[in-house]
């Protein structure tokens, strides 16, 4: 049986295991998935030494920045975003990390894009946000950068963001986890008022499908997206990389 897995931090909602369990059987594959709920970074060490038939991983939040350190080596992109979700494990036991959500957002976001979106707003600077600047960046989107304190890499605070910003920046993505189940009632703190018919909103969040941050969208007619089909296109492309 080959073995593969996720590791994060509070992930029994995981997307991940669901996924595969399904596609694992109904293409009858002698495959299984698991959750590896890490309270530490330090821990992935350990779990490599329990788990020697593992050929494969993902990482989700908070790790996804902090893995690299453990990785033999990195594929292109991941090293250019900065930012691992997938590793392959080699038969020698090498560890690549590579980066396929850069290909699932892409991918996802391509289809609602009109000629006026020029400009995105990204909600949180952690290893998420990583793959969607790239991505954005690729697709000839300029980013501006939102996070709760700033620094040099921050272009905005939340308490900074004003009606105009707002209007300048068609594109609203939240690379946070707020609004995820249970905390359904949370959502980044932004002028809502000022969303037009001519936003996308995208959240990453995928539990609940509608969240508050996209309910919000929803009601200025906005367009909106959960994450739901970026994650199953990082998960397949997770699984060309694995095999």
């Amino acid at each position: 049986m080959r073995k593969y897995g996720l590791i994060g931090r509070n992930i029994d909602y995981s997307f991940s295991k669901n996924h595969f369990a399904k596609k694992f059987k109904k293409e009858k594959l002698d495959c299984e998935y698991t959750n590896f709920d890490l309270k530490s970074i330090s821990e992935f060490p350990q779990l490599l030494k329990d788990n020697p038939k593992i050929k494969g991983l993902n990482v989700t939040i908070p790790y996804k920045k902090a893995i690299i350190p453990f990785l033999d080596s990195l594929s292109r992109k991941a090293e250019k975003i900065g930012a691992v979700n997938t590793i392959k494990i080699t038969n020698k036991g090498q560890l690549k990390g590579y980066n396929t959500d850069y290909y699932g957002f892409k991918e996802s976001i391509t289809p609602l894009l009109k000629k006026y979106h020029k400009k995105a707003l990204i909600l949180g600077a952690g290893g998420a946000s990583r793959a969607i600047i790239f991505a954005l960046t690729k697709l000839g989107i300029h980013t501006t950068i939102v996070s709760r304190s700033k620094n040099i890499y921050i272009d905005f605070t939340y308490n900074e963001l004003t009606n105009e910003i707002i209007d300048e920046h068609l594109i609203i993505i939240n690379c946070t986890p707020l609004g995820t189940f249970p905390n359904v009632e949370e959502c980044p703190d932004i002028p809502y008022n000022a969303i037009s018919k001519k936003h996308i909103l995208y959240d990453l969040v995928y539990n609940p499908p509608l969240s508050s941050f996209l309910t919000r969208g929803k009601l200025k007619e906005a367009t909106i997206c959960n994450g739901e089909k970026m994650l199953r296109l990082q998960a397949e492309k997770s699984w060309q990389i694995w095999n």
